[in-house]
């Protein structure tokens, strides 16, 4: 993926982009105050922002967020979608992300750079531990590709590492699962199942008054998880 580059602070934050441009929005989030209801799981749900990622995916060829695990990890949006969500945590900071931007792009801002010898000597033996972890982490996967067998979102989210509500935003957001309308249960989009990604699982279980039910369940396969994998390790140099 190439290495984390260090963007100007915003409100004291740190504002890091990955190799493609894109913004880290947790820690856009921290500057803004760092309030739960801003997070941007949050914001990635709404349907709004579904829909602004589906159209700008119909119009690049570029992944307009993704999610990256890790100390240097979190998720990251393209410019566009940064600003988008500056916007709906406030006016005020929207501002505020937006002159920064502007300022930087014009060159009267200059990117973080490590001041002291030991403070570079500390971010290069980050990114060469964090590359080490990697490598045999994403070869461990892409065994685990071969086997059979699915888990269920939650337990993969556990394998990752990751939250299940995260694991569950990031499925959506991609295009791997959603819901009907009115619906309750998780479904996966055709094409992670014909790719092998994604399965059902369907169950019948018996209620309290003696009828049956089916429940229809996704289950993420070896396949599905080593792709996910890679996806959301850390993206070093």
């Amino acid at each position: 993926m190439g290495k984390i580059i260090q963007f100007p602070s915003i409100a004291g934050v740190e504002i890091t982009t990955d190799a493609e441009g894109r913004f880290n929005l947790n820690a856009l989030h921290r500057a803004s105050g760092g309030e739960k209801k801003n997070g941007p799981t949050y914001w990635l749900a709404l349907d709004s922002t579904l829909k602004l990622i589906d159209e700008m995916k119909g119009k690049n060829t570029e992944i307009p967020v993704f999610t990256a695990k890790g100390r240097n990890g979190g998720t990251f949006a393209a410019e566009q979608l940064a600003v988008a969500y500056a916007n709906w945590i406030s006016p005020a900071f929207y501002l505020q992300v937006i002159d920064t931007f502007l300022a930087y792009k014009k060159g009267t801002l200059q990117p973080a750079v490590p001041q002291t010898l030991p403070e570079a000597l500390r971010l290069a033996a980050e990114a060469m531990e964090a590359r080490d972890k990697l490598i045999p982490k994403a070869e461990a996967y892409d065994r685990i590709a071969t086997t059979d067998g699915g888990m269920c979102i939650t337990n993969a989210a556990k394998d990752l590492q990751m939250r299940p509500k995260d694991l569950f935003a990031w499925l959506q957001v991609n295009r791997w699962i959603y819901r009907r309308p009115g619906g309750g249960n998780w479904i996966a989009y055709q094409e992670k199942l014909q790719t092998g990604y994604l399965e059902h699982k369907v169950t019948t279980v018996s209620r309290s008054d003696g009828s049956e039910k089916t429940v229809e369940q996704v289950l993420v396969t070896p396949k599905g998880l080593a792709k996910l994998a890679k996806k959301v390790m850390p993206i070093v140099a």
